[in-house]
C-alpha cells in the first residue's frame, strides 16, 4: 500500500499554508484530508506528483479558501455579520449609483441624493467591512498595507467622483488623494505581493510591465478628470501597455500549455475591457463634453453681449432727432472704446495660450482661425483649459490688468459727469473688476483660459447694462 513520505506531507502542508488557511486547526485537517485523497489516487498506480496534481485540479483554484470561509461563516458570529453587511452594502450601493447615473442622464430629481447615499454605502460601509473580512480570512500582516491602501484609494476615488459630478468643493483634493494612494501605495504593494510568490517567477516581468501600464492609466484618468495637461498621453500610453504588451504576455505565459479556454481567461478579458473601454471613452468624449458645457456658457454670454449692444445702438439711433442725440452718441462711442479694450485683452490671452512660452501667437480680430468679426470662436481654441494666460493677466505680468482697470475707471468718471442720480452708484458697481473675479488669491487660485474669457464676457454685459441705464437717464433728462 503506497504511503506518503515526510517530504510529501511537508509539501502538501506548505501549499495549504500558502493558501492562508488561518482558522484554528483547519489547516491541519485540510492537510490530512488532502494526504488521504492523494494516497487513494496513488493506490491506482500513479506517482505522488500525478496523484497530487489530480487532487489539486479536483479541488480547484479556491476550494480551500472557500472551505475556510464556510467554516468561519458557520462558527464566527462577527464574521457572519460582517460578511452579510459587506454583501448588502455592496449590492445596495452599486444599485443606488446605477439609478443615480440614470437619473442624472435623464435630468430627473433625486439624482444627487441617490448618488451620495450609494457612494457613502460603498465608501464607508462596504469597503471597511470588506477590509475586515479579508483580514479575518488571512491574518496576513504582509497584506495589511495592500488592503488599507486599496480601501483608502477606493473610498477617496468614489467620494471624489461624487464631489466632481455634484460640483462640490474639494473634489480635486479627494481625487488627487485617490490617485496618489493608488500609484504610490496600492500598485507597489500589489506588485511586491506578486513578486514574492516563488511559483510565479516567470511572471515577474509581466507584473512589472502591467504595474507601469496601470500607473500610467490611473495617472491619465486623474489628469483627465482634473483637466491637467498630459492626461491624453498618459491614458493612451497606459492603455497601449496594458492591451498590447501586458495582457498578451500574461496570457501566453499563463496558458501556453493549456488547450482549452478557462473561465479565468474569460474573466480576465472582460476585466481588461472594463478597464480599457471607460478609459477610451473618457479620452474621446469626457473632455469634449466638459468643454461643450463651458462653450455653451460663453457662447450664450457672447450672444447676450451682442443683443445688449444692438439694443443700446438702436435706442441711440431712435433718438437722433432729439436734443440728447449728441450725448447719446458720445456714450455709445465711449462704450465701444471700453468694449474694444476688453476684446483686445481677450485676444491677447488667446494669443498667449495658442503660442509658445514667451512667444504669443499673432491673432487679429479678423483672423478666421480664432475670431469671427471680432468674436472669439471658443471651440477652435487649442488649449481652452490652460491656466497660465489668465493667471498672468491677474498678476498683471503684461500690464493688461492695469490697462483694464484704468479704462473701467475712466468710463465710470465719464458717466458720472453726465448722469446725476442717486441710483448711478449702484450701476457703477458693475464697473468694479472684483465683481467678476472675486476672492482672487494669486498664490492659490488657478483659472482656466475659458473661465477667464467667460468672466470678461460677463464684464462686457455689465458695461452694457450701465450704458443702458445712462442712455435712458440722459434721454429722460433732456426731454422733460
Amino acid at each position: 500500500m503506497p504511503e506518503l513520505t515526510l517530504q510529501n506531507i511537508e509539501e502538501i502542508s506548505r501549499d495549504v499554508r500558502r493558501r492562508e488557511i488561518t482558522f484554528s486547526h483547519l489547516a491541519s485537517e485540510l492537510t490530512d484530508h488532502i494526504c488521504c485523497d492523494v494516497e487513494d489516487e496513488m493506490r491506482k498506480g500513479v506517482g505522488f506528483r500525478e496523484a497530487y496534481a489530480i487532487i489539486r485540479k479536483r479541488l480547484g483554484a479556491r476550494r480551500l479558501e472557500e472551505i475556510q470561509e464556510e467554516t468561519l461563516y458557520a462558527v464566527d458570529t462577527k464574521y457572519r455579520q460582517m460578511k452579510n453587511t459587506m454583501k448588502i452594502s455592496g449590492i445596495a450601493g452599486t444599485v443606488l449609483l446605477g439609478f443615480a447615473a440614470l437619473f442624472k442622464v435623464m435630468h430627473w430629481p433625486w439624482a444627487g441624493i441617490l448618488m451620495m447615499i450609494g457612494a457613502l454605502l460603498l465608501a464607508f460601509i462596504f469597503m471597511p467591512s470588506a477590509l475586515t473580512v479579508l483580514w479575518k480570512e488571512t491574518h496576513n500582516a504582509k497584506r495589511l498595507f495592500l488592503y488599507i491602501s486599496a480601501f483608502v484609494a477606493g473610498m477617496s476615488f468614489t467620494m471624489g467622483v461624487v464631489f466632481k459630478v455634484q460640483h462640490w468643493p474639494g473634489a480635486a483634493i479627494i481625487l488627487g488623494l485617490s490617485g496618489v494612494v493608488a500609484i504610490l501605495g496600492l500598485i507597489p504593494a500589489f506588485l511586491v505581493f506578486k513578486m514574492r510568490d516563488p511559483e510565479k517567477k516567470n511572471k515577474r516581468s509581466v507584473y512589472l510591465i502591467g504595474a507601469a501600464g496601470l500607473a500610467f492609466y490611473i495617472s491619465g484618468i486623474l489628469c483627465k478628470l482634473q483637466h491637467w495637461p498630459g492626461g491624453s498621453a498618459l491614458l493612451t500610453g497606459g492603455i497601449i501597455v496594458i492591451l498590447l504588451v501586458a495582457f498578451p504576455w500574461y496570457t501566453w505565459v499563463t496558458w501556453k500549455e493549456e488547450r482549452n479556454v478557462s473561465a479565468r481567461f474569460i474573466f480576465m478579458v472582460v476585466g481588461s475591457l472594463a478597464i480599457v473601454v471607460p478609459g477610451v471613452l473618457l479620452n474621446l468624449s469626457l473632455q469634449r463634453n466638459y468643454e461643450e458645457g463651458y462653450y455653451r456658457q460663453v457662447n450664450e454670454q457672447q450672444a447676450m453681449v451682442a443683443y445688449l449692444t444692438a439694443e443700446n445702438r438702436d435706442f441711440a439711433a431712435g433718438c437722433a432727432d432729439t436734443t440728447a442725440a449728441k450725448t447719446l452718441a458720445g456714450i455709445n462711442l465711449k462704450t465701444d472704446d471700453l468694449l474694444k479694450v476688453i476684446s483686445k485683452i481677450e485676444t491677447q490671452l488667446v494669443a498667449i495660450s495658442e503660442g509658445k512660452p514667451g512667444r504669443p501667437a499673432v491673432i487679429t480680430e479678423t483672423d478666421p482661425g480664432y475670431t469671427n468679426g471680432g468674436w472669439i470662436e471658443y471651440s477652435l481654441l487649442k488649449q481652452p483649459f490652460s491656466n497660465d494666460p489668465f493667471n498672468d493677466f491677474m498678476n498683471d505680468r503684461a500690464g493688461l490688468h492695469t490697462t483694464l482697470d484704468e479704462a473701467l475707471a475712466e468710463y465710470g468718471r465719464y458717466l458720472s459727469g453726465l448722469v446725476q442720480t442717486d441710483d448711478l452708484g449702484k450701476y457703477l458697481k458693475l464697473l468694479d473688476p472684483s465683481v467678476y473675479y472675486p476672492g482672487w488669491d494669486p498664490a492659490a487660485t488657478r483659472v482656466s483660459l475659458l473661465s477667464g474669457l467667460h468672466m470678461l464676457e460677463l464684464m462686457k454685459t455689465g458695461v452694457l447694462t450701465v450704458e443702458s441705464y445712462a442712455l435712458s437717464v440722459v434721454y429722460k433728462n433732456n426731454n422733460q
